[in-house]
């Protein structure tokens, strides 16, 4: 079962302060011979009780005069160092709390301002929104699209280091290959044969393709057909 919290404040109620001084007291020596035993520190605790006539020394008379002792033989920068009364600790508390405060506002406005951002996403008419809360939600608009465009930049160039990395494909190359003296001497008889082909009569054909075309004897410079290949005449 959880334990209740205890009101900060003071006890009317005599015999319930005595017995949570008691209670307090002995929780308070358990406290201070854990801490200096389990970090090594030299420690003591004198504890003044309203119903007592001697204060309660932790661990003895003589270990907490010698402690003292050797605290006052302490520069006197030294010994304020870490020193704090009951002043400087609630100025301490207060401090601590207003920044508490601060931040916690500071979360309040930002969800405001994102609430209002919503409704206007959804159609609400914003003009009769004050000069503050406009300011607000410029400044939250403005910072989610500078998060879209770097998230964008972002996805950009991971793209781009992904398309680097990815290997080329190779592609075979054609090499020309050296023909043989053979292959050379048939595709020269296939031209020619293509090309020209000369009888044994009077008469030089030569085809073309796979139609035939006569040709008058080489004899006759006159013909037509040799003037402007053989200006001989």
């Amino acid at each position: 079962m959880a334990r209740k919290k205890v009101k900060l404040a003071w006890i009317a109620n005599d015999s319930t302060r005595r017995v949570t001084f008691k209670k307090r007291k002995r929780g308070l020596i358990k406290k201070v011979s854990e801490l200096a035993t389990l970090c090594d520190v030299k420690a003591c605790l004198i504890l003044y009780g309203a119903q007592e006539q001697h204060p309660s020394v932790w661990p003895s008379f003589h270990e907490a005069a010698r402690v003292l002792n050797e605290f006052r033989s302490m520069p006197e920068m030294e010994q304020c160092k870490k020193m704090m009364n009951q002043e400087g600790f609630l100025f301490q508390r207060i401090a601590k709390l207003q920044e508490q405060l601060r931040k916690q506002e500071r979360e309040n406005r930002e969800l405001e301002t994102s609430l209002l951002m919503y409704e206007g996403l959804a159609g609400r008419s914003l003009h009769d929104v004050g000069i503050e809360d406009a300011t607000s939600l410029a400044w939250m608009v403005e910072m989610k699209t500078q998060l879209v465009y770097d998230r964008m930049e972002h996805i950009r160039k991971e793209h781009l280091a992904s398309r680097e990395v990815e290997p080329k494909m190779h592609v075979p190359q054609t090499v020309a290959m050296e023909k043989t003296p053979m292959q050379v001497a048939m595709e020269e008889l296939q031209r020619q044969s293509w090309f020209m082909e000369v009888g044994s009569t009077s008469d030089q054909k030569v085809k073309f393709g796979s139609g035939d075309e006569a040709l008058p004897p080489y004899s006759a410079h006159c013909s037509p057909w040799l003037d402007p290949y053989f200006p001989l005449n």
